[in-house]
């Protein structure tokens, strides 16, 4: 058995998770809805405070896909509940981060600057000039959005200038030595 996907998710008060036919499942919470089809293969069930994540035999794909649904409905209860939120550090001499209304403006080098808009469900804060926080329900959401404003400019390995995530560590690499 899938250790992931044997462990029942615990539904907190005030959440209600609801499973409609073609495994539609939706989830609302304090922080709003979230829906998603799952693999139709796999059984769910809400059981009292729980819901319960069974498979119908042991393929190598319905054990792939058993533990999968189970951290999809985890993290639609997590996100309604507590949501999520990924830390992004500017760093570089003159690359900055700004925020005005919707609009996320970065400095980071160009001739120009980069603004993003903030997409539905995701929302950027600023702290200072080189810390951005993006914050949301829906976890691929916020990691795609943080992926694409790390895109921007990526960290490079001889001075560490770039946007990287708050957790990742840059492998840095010695420049050039003179001749002599």
């Amino acid at each position: 058995m899938s250790r992931i996907g044997r462990m029942p998710i615990a539904i907190p008060a005030g959440v209600t998770v609801e499973v409609a036919e073609n495994n539609k499942v939706t989830v609302k919470g304090p922080k709003g809805t979230l829906e998603r089809v799952l693999p139709g293969e796999m059984e769910i069930k809400v059981e009292g405070a729980e819901v319960h994540v069974s498979r119908p035999n042991d393929l190598k794909k319905m054990k792939s896909l058993h533990g999968l649904t189970r951290t999809l409905v985890n993290n639609m209860v997590t996100g309604v509940t507590k949501g999520f939120e990924k830390k992004l550090e500017v760093n570089g001499v003159g690359y900055r981060a700004a925020k005005a209304g919707k609009k996320l403006t970065l400095n980071l080098g160009y001739s120009h600057p980069v603004e993003m808009e903030d997409p539905e469900g995701i929302e950027t804060v600023v702290e200072g000039q080189n810390v951005i926080i993006v914050k949301g329900i829906d976890k691929e959401k916020v990691g795609q959005f943080a992926a694409e404003i790390r895109d921007k400019r990526r960290p490079e390995p001889y001075k560490g200038k770039g946007i990287k995530y708050a957790d990742e560590t840059i492998r840095r690499k010695v420049g050039k030595t003179g001749k002599k």
